[in-house]
């Protein structure tokens, strides 16, 4: 799937260049898009007696985004496991691809122990893979 964002003025450097953390912010915005377009949200999660937090995140950063940019997010699970999913993005501006990367997130229950994402919800998830880069 792809997400849109239009880089505004907060999201830049003194020198008009998007700060390096923001990527983090676009991958989980494009996230949640992700799981919106799926007919869930992050609530179902949460209602289901599930979370996903981040255990590990990359971003590789390749040209910089400047203000006013818009920018085209690709954003799918390219791992599906027990108790665990990652997440791939590429970020680009038309046909430059400025950063690529991923999310890896636990799934846990209500005591901070792992478990099984419900079949509900995993069969929302189809696998893709990224073209490599």
């Amino acid at each position: 799937m792809i997400v849109h964002h239009r880089v505004i003025f907060g999201d830049t450097d003194q020198m008009g260049v998007v700060y390096y953390a923001n990527y983090l912010r676009y991958f989980e915005a494009s996230r949640a898009e992700y799981w919106r377009a799926t007919g869930r949200s992050h609530r179902d999660l949460d209602e289901a007696g599930v979370a996903l937090p981040v255990v590990e995140a990359h971003c590789r950063y390749r040209r910089p985004a400047r203000y006013e940019d818009l920018l085209a997010i690709t954003v799918g699970v390219t791992e599906l496991r027990g108790a665990s999913l990652t997440f791939g993005y590429r970020v680009h501006r038309g046909d430059d691809l400025l950063a690529d990367g991923f999310t890896r997130h636990a799934v846990i229950g209500p005591t901070g122990r792992p478990r099984a994402l419900p079949e509900a919800m995993r069969a929302l998830l189809p696998v893709v893979v990224l073209p490599p880069v």
